[in-house]
């Protein structure tokens, strides 16, 4: 198996982890040098983690992958990852934030990025506080398909608990999908069978973890019927699910504070994640 980083900051994330302040970020590569699977052809595009320790005062023993969006191109790290963890870690939770490697058409790039994320927080729990059967994953827009996608398809280790998603990305299948994202992840004459292998609704089952969803009404880059599918095929297999739609935001809100409705869907968040 592939061996992931961490060996040489884990004494050191420890010690932090039991600081009465929130401690501050550590950054790290993801894989060891040369070890990453799954090349997209980019050797300067590495995959890295930000990791945002519960204080010890203030430790739910809960811990979360964010993964941000960026249509599979790019990655909004501010306002959808690093803005989120802060939140996250004021909550008592673990935030994981994923740089993860664009596929460029390789769509097991990024999705061993974020299995191995996901592993290396149960990897690390008892060293972190963190309890390995409350490991969730986020997404947005594009990292909503990539959060999804772990969500619907991964086992073991790499399987989180729960899963927030916000204006994601679910379906591959065309005129439902963000035609950026799967090109970009798929190619642009990708197969209706790889379509459907990698839209997120077709894949839920009865073990898929519970989700709480979360977009506006006028989303006008990522249609709304990708997370309405979603939620009705988590329905349909008895997932419980919370769903928020919200009037105006438009798409890529994440934790803008211009947001209109940001503190109802702080409040909302906060209420979901104390429900379970």
């Amino acid at each position: 198996m592939k061996r992931l980083l961490f060996v040489a900051t884990l004494v050191f994330l420890t010690v932090s982890a039991f600081s009465q302040k929130a401690p501050a970020p550590i950054k790290a590569d993801l894989w060891t040098n040369g070890s990453a699977p799954n090349s997209n052809g980019d050797v300067k595009d590495t995959a890295q983690v930000y990791i945002y320790l519960a204080p010890q005062n203030h430790n739910t023993g809960r811990a979360i992958v964010i993964c941000p969006g960026g249509g599979y191109q790019h990655l909004s790290m501010k306002n959808e990852g690093h803005d989120w963890a802060e939140f996250f870690q004021g909550q008592g939770i673990t935030a994981v934030v994923l740089k993860y490697r664009m596929p460029h058409k390789h769509p097991e790039v990024p999705i061993s990025d974020a299995e191995a994320a996901m592993k290396l927080v149960r990897l690390n729990a008892a060293n972190w506080g963190v309890k390995t059967d409350q490991v969730g994953i986020m997404g947005f827009s594009a990292g909503g398909h990539l959060a999804s996608t772990i969500a619907t398809k991964s086992k073991g280790d790499a399987k989180p608990n729960f899963q927030i998603l916000f204006y994601p990305v679910i379906s591959m299948i065309e005129g439902i999908t963000h035609q950026g994202s799967l090109e970009n992840l798929l190619g642009k004459r990708a197969s209706k069978k790889m379509q459907k292998q990698y839209s997120s609704d077709i894949q839920v089952s009865r073990v898929t973890p519970r989700a709480f969803i979360c977009l506006a009404d006028d989303d006008h880059a990522v249609l709304p019927a990708n997370s309405i599918s979603y939620y009705t095929e988590l329905y349909k297999h008895d997932v419980p699910v919370t769903f928020h739609t919200y009037p105006r935001g438009g798409h890529g809100f994440g934790f803008r504070q211009s947001f209109a409705n940001h503190i109802e869907m702080v409040l909302e968040l906060k209420s979901w994640l104390n429900s379970f």
